[in-house]
């Protein structure tokens, strides 16, 4: 199971949503972190890092190591770890597009 800020089996929790990612619709379930929602949409790296170009992708998912930092809703450097994902939201990487897929 994927992390969930608010976990709780047969309650409202398992409610179906649907956000945008790097402009596709994504299918997630209410209290998923959008960090969360990346990793099940296939979307393994978020960001390219700025010394080496590499690829860069959740670690921590405690809100410690701030590599997976996108733009929410128009707001840039959101840690998907620590954000729960809502309908109707919009989440850019760095990437762009779901290019993201392909690295890591």
């Amino acid at each position: 199971m994927f992390a969930r800020l608010e976990a709780g089996p047969g309650d409202e929790h398992d409610e179906a949503i649907t956000l945008t990612v790097d402009g596709v619709p994504v299918a997630a379930r209410h209290g998923d972190t959008v960090a969360a929602v990346l990793f099940a949409s296939g979307r393994l790296a978020v960001r390219m890092s700025a010394v080496s170009g590499s690829p860069r992708a959740p670690y921590c998912m405690m809100g410690v190591c701030f590599e997976c930092l996108v733009t929410i809703d128009g707001r840039a450097g959101v840690q998907a770890c620590m954000t729960a994902a809502a309908s109707g939201m919009d989440v850019r990487t760095a990437q762009g597009g779901g290019h993201g897929r392909a690295l890591a």
